[in-house]
This record gives C-alpha cells, sequence and structure tokens, in this order.
C-alpha cells in the first residue's frame, strides 16, 4: 500500500545541537500549536468512534486499547485515569501494550512487530463482540496494532485506530479510524512529540466524552470520582455545597456517610 509516512519526513528545522534553548523551545511550541489544528480536521471522525464506543459500552462492552511504545503508553494511561475519574470498574476501559507490563517502563525489542501477540493479549480478557478494540499507532504501521485489529475484524468485534499517517494500513484495517496528520516532528522520526500529543488529546476527547454519555459527569463535576485522597475529598465536598446549597459540614457528614458525591447529593434530594 503506497501512502505518505509525514510522520518520518526531515524536519523543518536543520542543527538542532546548535540552537540556544530558548529557539529550541520557540520552535518546539511553535510545532506544537499545530496539533489542535490538526485534531480538529479529524473531529468528524472522533465523532463517530465516540458514537461507537457508547454504543458497545451501553451493550455492556468494554473499551480496549492496543498499540507499542509511546502509543500503548497512552492508551494504558487513559484507561487508568477513568476508574478514579469516573467511578466506573477497573475492567471496563483496559489498556495493553506490546511487550506486557514490562513494556510500560522499559522497551522490549522487536514486540511490536508481532502481528499474532495482540490478539493473544485481548483473548485473556475473553473479548467479544460487545467490545471496542481501539489500535493506536502513530506511523500507522505497527503489525502488532494491525494484526489485532485484523484478528477483531475477523471475529466481529468493533474497532477503531488513532493514527497520525493518513491512508495507513492500520486506517485501512479498522472500522473507524482517525487520522491526524500532524506532519514532521521538530526531531525527525521522534512520534513522542506532536504524534504523542495529538494521540493523548484523542485519548482524552473518546475517554470523557464516552464517560459524559453514559451519565458519569453531572452539570461539569466528576460526581462519581473516587474519593482516593484528602484533595479529592475536599473536591467532593465543595461539589455537594455548589449543588445543594448546604454547610460545609452538612456537606461533609453527607460525604462521609455515603462516600461518593452522586449518592450523596440523591440521598439528600430523597429525605
Amino acid at each position: 500500500m503506497a501512502f505518505t509516512r509525514t510522520t518520518e519526513q526531515s524536519s523543518k528545522y536543520e542543527h538542532l545541537e546548535k540552537m540556544p534553548v530558548s529557539e529550541l523551545l520557540h520552535n518546539i511550541n511553535n510545532e506544537d500549536k499545530t496539533v489542535p489544528l490538526a485534531i480538529e480536521k479529524a473531529l468528524p471522525q472522533i465523532e463517530k468512534l465516540v458514537e461507537k464506543t457508547v454504543s458497545q459500552l451501553r451493550n455492556g462492552g468494554r473499551l480496549f486499547y492496543i498499540g507499542a511504545g509511546t502509543s500503548g503508553r497512552l492508551g494504558i494511561v487513559d484507561a487508568s485515569e477513568c476508574p478514579p475519574t469516573f467511578g466506573v470498574p477497573f475492567d471496563l476501559v483496559i489498556g495493553i501494550i506490546a511487550g506486557g507490563d514490562t513494556a510500560i517502563r522499559r522497551a522490549v525489542e522487536f514486540a511490536e512487530d508481532d502481528r499474532e501477540q495482540a490478539w493473544a493479549d485481548l483473548s485473556a480478557y475473553n473479548i467479544n463482540a460487545n467490545d471496542i478494540v481501539v489500535g493506536i499507532a502513530a506511523s500507522g504501521t505497527t503489525p502488532y496494532v494491525i494484526g489485532g485489529l485484523e484478528k477483531c475484524n475477523e471475529a466481529g468485534i468493533a474497532t477503531g485506530c488513532i493514527t497520525c499517517n493518513a491512508g495507513s494500513p492500520l486506517a485501512q484495517t479498522a472500522q473507524f479510524p482517525v487520522e491526524v496528520v500532524v506532519g514532521p516532528e521538530f526531531v525527525t522520526g521522534s512520534s513522542r512529540m506532536k504524534a504523542g500529543t495529538a494521540q493523548k488529546l484523542v485519548l482524552n476527547m473518546l475517554s470523557t466524552a464516552t464517560m459524559i454519555q453514559l451519565g458519569r459527569v453531572k452539570g461539569n463535576k466528576m460526581v462519581d470520582m473516587q474519593l482516593s485522597n484528602h484533595k479529592l475529598v475536599g473536591r467532593g465536598v465543595q461539589m455537594i455545597i455548589d449543588e445543594l446549597g448546604i454547610p460545609e459540614a452538612e456537606a461533609a457528614a453527607l460525604l462521609t456517610e455515603h462516600k461518593n458525591v452522586r449518592k450523596a447529593i440523591e440521598a439528600y434530594a430523597n429525605r
């Protein structure tokens, strides 16, 4: 398949090692500014992926991310933040990286080149047709991710992707592709930069919009968040105060009793 892999094209900048720090930072910042504009062009694709994800999760399915390297780590970050932010079960959004958990901190050589391993990794979770799998790969050519989505398609499982090259093999494989074309990186080929930023922003959109659609936000508040530290307890108390207009002590007592902002507000309203 012939396509232009812009993520691998040469940087617009030369002699980076000769630039003073101020110039390095200015130029990196200028490149970063282009990322949201590239995402804006992909909003219709993102909307379709969100709508399909919401539909699958409403039917009892789960959201899986699969990726390698930076892309895999970003998927794991997004998945791991859904339970504390939205109060969903830990097995609702699952991030899988080529090479296993070891690869989260240390690169596992050639793990991304195994076309069969992603399906084996997904199968360990008893994946089924209610689920949706989103492959994340800046290049759109990672064998681990493409092979995983191909197997999902064969098994009747919904597939999406987030990539930064247009017309890539991955985008051609996914049923709901998202292509955010950010162009050459500041450091040639370093797709942890603009491409990584783009993928992170799209993941934010996907998970946040999905959780809002599933009723996990009230107004603009994370009323189902886990109260896992003093800061979040304080935030929860303030949410109750803002919603009900009651004194802080009463709000704190409600939260202590019900251990959840939403439940505290509903209990007060049902008195």
